[in-house]
């Protein structure tokens, strides 16, 4: 059980994967990745992929200040760090402008492919988030997106998705 607790948290920690790959890996369960399903509870495993996201988000939005002191230091990464900065600055800065924090926690809560913590912690420190407001907008925006990825998890193993939904998930 500890090496499918610590898979799952490997996956959370992937960039645009997050919880929105690992919950439905743990509930579903995939051999080849090792995951075994109904070896632990859906609560259990949602529990877990939302603390590690939690965590993942504070870390990052920590951490960021020294990853551009030394990304500054070299010339060759400026010219490629300044347009994915701008980038996620532009994704984020209508959330941010409109609802503040609570925007950032919408942004991160929304289970789409470039939406996250990974994007939201940049987004919130280069808009001037503060510390404060941004952990509390991890933990809405994480709790947001977990309670979601779960509900439509366990929704599509109980095959209770409109058809609609269905054909999606299996197209990709």
């Amino acid at each position: 059980m500890l090496s499918q607790v610590l898979l799952l948290c490997l996956i959370t920690l992937v960039p645009a994967l997050e919880l929105r790959a690992s919950i439905p890996y743990g509930i579903l369960g995939n051999k080849s990745l090792g995951i075994t399903p109904d070896l632990m509870p859906w609560f259990t495993i949602a529990l877990i992929c939302i603390l590690c996201n939690i965590l993942l988000g504070w870390i990052l939005y920590f951490c960021i200040p020294l990853f551009f002191y030394f990304l500054d230091k070299i010339p060759l990464f400026n010219d490629r760090i300044e347009p994915l900065i701008a980038r996620a600055q532009n994704k984020l800065a209508p959330y941010v402008e409109k609802y503040g924090a609570i925007g950032v926690a919408l942004f991160i809560g929304i289970p789409l492919p470039g939406s996250g913590v990974y994007t939201g912690s940049l987004g919130a420190y280069m808009l001037g988030l503060s510390r404060r407001q941004f952990m509390y907008s991890c933990v809405i925006g994480v709790l947001i997106a977990g309670t979601l990825v779960t509900a439509l998890t366990l929704l599509f193993q109980k095959g209770m998705l409109p058809l609609w939904a269905d054909w999606i998930i299996k197209a990709h």
